[in-house]
């Protein structure tokens, strides 16, 4: 063979060889660690069937009794079960990670992650304080990881229908964003004694029913109006319940100004029932998300209400573990204004960070 030909032949082999290993690589599922066990919602990953898309491969959890109790419940070895976060990552070299400790933890968690170029997903909100999600963004954007934050109302197609009402002008200029959510409390619905510890401390979840539940109405808020930054930002808190939450409040209402529109955002340990919902008002139309699937639209056209049932969400935007593993491998993109991004998140723990000062002062908060 021709020296020259035999060169091509090589390259040419080399460039095959590449295509295969990042083929094989794309179809590979990703290998996720889950760190801590302490936050509920931890459920939704540990139950979750086999998709081929993920696969647990290291749990960090320093409370045995806890991770025992998990273990049986949903049939995963205590061999994948490490004592610290920097055990796990040394032992189980997850590519990504999924956070249910506690809210404030989620900073140590990026701070451990970041140099090692693991990509990270956390429990809403994204952190503690604004403070912390400064420092997370920082070291997400210098190691070039993804930082992602998850929200069970993203995942719900009425809001991602009602999004796309707005994206198409079908209510006309948003003028007016009511959000719904809550519960009748933590203790009320039972949810465990690891869980109640730290979402009642001030510090470790960041307050009380104002970043619980406030988180969710600014992250689709931001979404709505594509992050626009507001002008102000006015809040009320109340301790309706001080004997079973003394150290923080459970009830919240946020008022968030734009220079042509308003969001409101009502947060609260004191709904009769669960809720998770959403009002949107244009200029010509509105769209009212009675629950994930269920919708209520009235347009200009045709003033007439109509109840509707949402389209499912296209894959991998439909559910939280897909996305993560589309993301990390390259199959999907994020977009500033997209509910789990970190822009969209930045601007959530702003708007919660002026709440709080708001309520403490009993002033608005002028945002710069």
């Amino acid at each position: 063979m021709h020296p020259r030909a035999r060169r091509w032949s090589t390259a040419a082999s080399a460039i095959l060889l590449l295509i295969v290993g990042i083929d094989a690589m794309a179809a590979t599922p990703v290998r996720i660690g889950v760190v801590g066990l302490v936050h509920t919602h931890v459920h939704g990953i540990l139950g979750r069937p086999d998709l081929g898309d993920i696969e647990i491969v290291g749990v960090a959890e320093p409370n045995t009794d806890l991770a025992r109790r998990y273990a049986k419940q949903h049939g995963f070895a205590m061999d994948l079960v490490f004592p610290s976060l920097e055990a796990m990552l040394n032992s189980a070299k997850p590519e990504a990670v999924a956070a249910f400790n506690t809210i404030h933890g989620h900073l140590e968690v990026v701070r451990t992650c970041a140099p090692r170029h693991i990509h990270v997903m956390v429990e809403k909100p994204l952190a503690a304080s604004l403070e912390h999600a400064k420092e997370m963004a920082a070291l997400a954007r210098q190691h070039n990881i993804h930082l992602l934050t998850n929200y069970e109302t993203t995942w719900y197609p009425s809001n991602a229908a009602a999004a796309k009402l707005v994206r198409e002008d079908a209510l006309g200029a948003v003028r007016k964003v009511v959000v719904h959510d809550g519960h009748p409390g933590p203790q009320e619905i039972g949810v465990n004694k690891e869980f109640l510890e730290w979402l009642t401390d001030p510090v470790l979840n960041g307050g009380g029913a104002l970043p619980d539940f406030g988180c969710y109405g600014a992250n689709l808020i931001n979404h709505l109006m594509e992050n626009e930054r507001p002008v102000s930002v006015t809040a009320l808190t109340q301790q309706f319940k001080p004997n079973r939450y003394p150290h923080v409040e459970d009830e919240a209402t946020i008022l968030v100004r734009y220079p042509k529109a308003l969001g409101i955002i009502q947060a609260s340990w004191n709904w009769p029932f669960s809720r998770k919902d959403m009002e949107v008002y244009g200029e010509s139309g509105q769209a009212i998300c009675v629950d994930a699937s269920r919708m209520r639209v009235r347009l200009a056209d045709d003033p007439a209400e109509r109840e509707t049932r949402a389209p499912k969400i296209a894959p991998p935007h439909d559910e939280p573990f897909k996305l993560l593993a589309a993301v990390v491998r390259g199959k999907t993109e994020v977009k500033p204004t997209d509910l789990s991004s970190l822009e969209n998140n930045l601007l959530v723990m702003e708007i919660l960070e002026a709440a709080k000062t708001s309520a403490n002062s009993g002033k608005t908060v002028e945002l710069d």
